[in-house]
């Protein structure tokens, strides 16, 4: 089927037409947060859009790269704090001044527009910028760290259904200088490849912390652990590197978001069966975005799975997950330790989202952990390396 609506698609898509730049009105001057992709990129692809804004979106987009999220610039970041990028520190811009930052451009189109209708007005620009503020909607730009920093964006968005082709529309300066734009490009990865893109779509990677920034933030299994004089030593057990073997999205959504959990039995130490009743297992949850650039790359990690490992455990719950949203539900797992030459399971439910894409779930052995200083192996179409430290 995706196949059949991206085939389609291409046969529809018009021969590429010059005109001089010129302010477009818009379709729906005051849409809801549900506003049409494609009409959020005609809009921006109508802005008289200069090296200032250039650099504003490329700010941005680094950012949230530099915090560990995609290459992404939400409306509500480009509207409340120009050039802040995803997961910045209390939602603060980077100490840069833009003489005209896009949301004035943006506003000052709107304006323009409303002004000729006889309705709305000002209330319908503020309508557009709340709802837009409100929205997931964000400008996503792949490879950015390639851009030449002067060349105009072609701006398209996502199409959806898994198409790995669009139309959109292409920015540049003639020989006179005059901002011009050629409608129905043809927009695929390869042209994203060689000059910058601007993707309109949905952020679902925001409500997320990933594992950049995870230093210094204690979880059910990072909480420092007292160790006396007398106390052996403990072992910590750590994710070492990572590396994506595809895919796991159309090029438009952006980067694939893996999900990491680790259920397992840290730090057991029960000597009686009262203490074993009442243990509790732990489970360790983090996300990993995996650029679209970062395909088959080794990426060097030092991700803390377990502060404290038991001799005495002998299987781990492991699940790896890459994003698709969907209604909650979970995996019902277990731990398994050994008591007095006897094993037992501590009961667990991991969750992840129905339309998420499971990469990998079983059972890591303690025997598999502990076979070599470090261990590799495939799980799924990913490739992991554990240490015991």
């Amino acid at each position: 089927m995706k196949k059949y609506l991206s085939a389609c698609l291409a046969a529809l898509l018009m021969l590429p037409a010059c005109r001089e730049f010129e302010m477009q009105a818009p379709e729906n001057t005051v849409p809801d947060k549900h506003a049409p992709l494609s009409e959020v990129a005609r809009i921006l692809s109508s802005l008289p859009l200069a090296q200032g804004q250039m650099d504003e979106v490329r700010d941005a987009v680094s950012a949230s790269s530099q915090n560990g999220y995609d290459e992404e610039y939400m409306m509500r970041d480009l509207l409340k704090t120009p050039g802040a990028g995803v997961g910045s520190a209390d939602g603060k811009a980077p100490a840069h001044h833009y003489d005209k930052p896009l949301r004035e451009l943006i506003t000052e189109y709107l304006e323009e527009k409303a002004a000729s209708k006889a309705e709305g007005g000002t209330d319908s620009v503020q309508a557009w910028l709340d709802a837009m503020e409100d929205s997931d909607i964000q400008i996503y730009w792949p490879y950015s760290e390639d851009w030449d920093g002067s060349s105009l964006p072609v701006i398209t968005w996502d199409p959806g259904y898994g198409a790995e082709s669009n139309y959109g529309y292409e920015l540049f300066r003639d020989s006179g200088g005059r901002l011009t734009v050629r409608d129905s490009v043809v927009v695929t990865e390869a042209l994203a490849l060689s000059r910058p893109v601007w993707v309109i779509n949905r952020n679902d990677d925001s409500a997320f912390t990933p594992l950049d920034l995870y230093a210094g933030t204690p979880t059910a299994t990072t909480a420092a652990v007292a160790v006396t004089a007398a106390a052996p030593a403990m072992r910590t057990l750590r994710l070492k590197s990572f590396r994506m073997l595809r895919h796991y999205d159309s090029w438009f959504g952006g980067a694939s978001e893996f999900r990491i959990q680790c259920g397992a039995a840290n730090g057991f130490k029960a000597s009686t069966e009262a203490e074993l009743k009442n243990y509790k297992p732990s489970i360790t949850d983090f996300t990993l975005v995996v650029r679209r650039k970062q395909l088959g790359e080794e990426l060097p990690l030092d991700a803390l799975l377990m502060t404290d490992f038991s001799q005495a455990m002998e299987k781990m719950a492991f699940l790896v997950t890459e994003d698709d949203g969907g209604t909650r539900t979970s995996w019902k797992c277990s731990a398994v330790v050994k008591y007095n030459s006897r094993s037992y399971g501590f009961e667990m439910e991991i969750p992840y989202n129905e339309k998420d894409d499971i990469v990998w779930r079983g059972q890591l052995t303690t025997t598999f952990l502990q076979s070599e200083d470090t261990v590799s192996s495939r799980f799924g179409d990913v490739v992991i390396c554990f240490a015991l430290e």
